[in-house]
Order: structure tokens, then sequence, then C-alpha cells
């Protein structure tokens, strides 16, 4: 574990996540075995992160986001697809994340969205399925 990382009970984060400093994961969250979470992301309470998930630094991941690993549920591995959340980018509450994407560096994903492809840096996207709707807004 690295200097500053904060843990909400109750959560489950499998000793082999890597955590970067200063990562902050919400209660009741389940982090899964070798995802990698950058410095100074937030990961809010009840979110789901499978295996085979990146999530870059300076992250925001809301509240209830799921992200998936399996194209085909329950197919063992052979249909597991990997997941990149790159630099700076902010998922919005109750977002699913479908494996195999990548979200771009300061992107963002509106929330309730279900993102099935990728999402390019510095765009917004939203719906179900999510469709990019131009770039992210900053408050």
């Amino acid at each position: 574990m690295r200097k500053g990382v904060t843990i909400w009970e109750p959560s489950n984060v499998y000793d082999s996540a890597i955590l970067g400093e200063g990562v902050s994961v919400g209660a009741f969250a389940e982090i899964g075995p070798n995802v990698k979470i950058g410095d100074r992301t937030r990961v809010g309470k009840g979110c789901f992160i499978p295996e085979g998930v990146t999530v870059q630094e300076d992250c925001f991941i809301a509240p209830h986001v799921c992200f998936t690993n399996d194209l085909y549920p329950p197919s063992g591995k052979e249909n597991w697809k990997p997941t990149l959340v790159k630099k700076g980018a902010s998922i919005g509450a109750n977002a699913t994340i479908i494996c195999g994407v990548t979200i771009g560096e300061h992107a963002f994903v509106a929330a309730g969205a279900v993102v099935t492809k990728d999402v390019p840096d510095g765009e917004m996207c939203m719906g179900v399925p999510a469709l990019v709707k131009g770039e992210r807004k900053h408050a």
C-alpha cells in the first residue's frame, strides 16, 4: 500500500491490486485482483472494478460505477478484455463500462451511461449506449 491511501470500510481490495499515492476508495467498493489505480484517484462508494481494469492518475470514479471484464459471462477468461481509464478522466455515478474500451485523457462519462466504445481524449459521452456528445465541459 502506498502513502496516503484511504480505504473506507467495508470494502474488498485484493492484495494484488496496486493503489497509487493518495488514492481514496469508498465504502462497499470492490477492487479486484491485479487492478491498477493511479495516484490521487478517487473511487466512490459501491464501485466494482474487476481484474483487467487500469485507472491512471487523477481520475474520478463516482459512486456505483460498474466495470466489466467478460464480454460473454461467464466464459472463463477467454473472452476477458482489458479496460483503460486514462489520466484525469471522470466517470459519473451508476455508469457501466463494458470491457475492452479506453476512456481517454480528461474524458467525461455522464451518470448512468453504458460505455460500449472508446471515448476520445477530452470528449464527453452520455446515454445508453453512450454516444460522444462533444468536448468535456469544465465547471
